[in-house]
């Protein structure tokens, strides 16, 4: 009996083992580790679940702007002093050339009656007064040979243009040269020269200052001519465009009219376009002469935004896009500009026409000139933009020859 019993103990307990076990593994399968997990990061609207979170870009950045060529580093942060920059203003003599610099021009102008003393004397010559003063400025003169010379005993004396013509391809070139050396050596680096006007009907003011008559056999001679010049390390200005060659008068006493704009460009511009292509970094005097059908009608071409305009677009047969210095012709000593307008005026609409250089030899109120063009840009009437470029120009036209 008692060992039934204890059988009957022994199957109870086994049972309930059993149960027990079974108790535990259900209580464990609840809670395993292994079993799968809900997400632990919620998926965005629109995304998957099993894909990574979409990126934003980052936001865009402005564009580097682009760096500034050495002649714009150059230009005046100050608006006066980028105005006084295009200026080119004759002076007579050490006092007067002071005056101009000390306003900040740009550049000076040697006419026929300046004493020879700012060219020779030292100390007090164009050399000295470029060690004393910091902003880099240009000298320039008329110097073609024959009846345009200025200083000839001090610069030497050379043939007429017509006659220089003639001569071997070494001896134009060479002459150019001679020129050339002669001027750098007293501090000019700038020649209004050589004339590209064609003596085509018999108008005096032109006559043997012009090479020929013909286009072709002007590009000859001024290319020999003008690299000659450049040898020399002096600038040429090709000059006067549109051409004056056919005008009805000589601008130093009237305004004159030339032949129609179509005639124009047919004959009197022909001679720039190989010229300019050869010499990009020459420079162009504007002349005053007047062009039927070119811009406003009874303007000017120096004060004409459609004479500019030709010239740098090379709007004419055989012509090629101009980016270098384009200066006025005399806006002071030239009834055929002052019948039109005084000179400060006729300084103010150069530049706004498209003029980089207004050039008036007299020098005269030199402060009052350049506060009317600032006075113009500070209203609106002339565009900030055009003086910023203007005096672009005319820095790397120093830096070309080395100043």
């Amino acid at each position: 009996m008692l060992q039934r019993n204890r059988a009957v103990a022994v199957c109870v307990g086994g049972v309930l083992a059993v149960a027990l076990l079974v108790a535990a593994l259900t209580a464990c399968s609840e809670h395993d580790d292994t079993a799968p997990q809900e997400p632990t990061q919620t998926a965005q609207e629109g995304d998957s679940a099993d894909e990574p979170a979409a990126v934003v870009p980052p936001a865009p950045q402005p564009a580097p702007s682009a760096p500034q060529s050495p002649a714009q580093q150059r230009v005046p942060a100050d608006l006066r002093a980028r105005v006084a920059s295009l200026m080119v203003v004759g002076v007579t003599n050490e006092a007067q050339a002071r005056a101009a610099l000390d306003q900040g021009v740009g550049g000076l102008i040697i006419p026929s009656w300046a004493d020879p003393a700012l060219l020779t004397a030292q100390g007090h010559n164009i050399e000295a007064l470029r060690a004393q003063y910091h902003h880099p400025f240009s000298v320039a003169i008329d110097f073609e040979g024959g009846r345009v010379q200025r200083h000839t005993d001090v610069m030497g004396s050379f043939m007429a243009p017509r006659e220089l013509a003639a001569r071997p391809p070494e001896v134009i070139r060479g002459t150019g040269y001679d020129i050339g050396r002669s001027l750098r050596g007293r501090g000019v680096n700038v020649d209004y020269a050589p004339l590209l006007d064609l003596d085509v009907s018999g108008l005096d003011i032109v006559g043997d200052r012009a090479f020929s008559g013909h286009p072709d056999e002007v590009v000859r001679v001024g290319t020999l001519f003008a690299q000659g010049l450049i040898d020399a390390n002096v600038t040429p200005t090709f000059k006067h465009f549109p051409g004056h060659g056919r005008a009805s008068g000589d601008t130093h006493h009237q305004l004159a009219v030339t032949p129609p704009l179509d005639q124009v460009r047919e004959l009197d511009m022909r001679p720039f376009g190989p010229l300019l292509q050869r010499f990009p970094r020459s420079s162009v005097m504007m002349g005053h002469m007047i062009v039927p059908g070119m811009g406003p009608e009874g303007v000017p071409s120096s004060l004409n935004p459609e004479a500019y305009r030709i010239l740098r677009d090379g709007d004419y047969p055989g012509g090629v896009p101009f980016e270098g210095v384009v200066v006025t012709d005399d806006l002071s000593g030239m009834r055929g500009i002052l019948d039109y307008a005084p000179t400060p005026e006729a300084v103010k609409r150069a530049i706004a026409a498209g003029a980089d250089q207004a050039l008036w030899s007299s020098g005269a109120d030199v402060p009052q000139v350049i506060d009317g063009v600032v006075a113009a840009v500070q209203s609106g009437e002339l565009p900030e933009a055009r003086v910023n470029e203007a005096a672009a120009r005319a820095q790397q036209q120093l830096i070309n020859t080395g100043l």
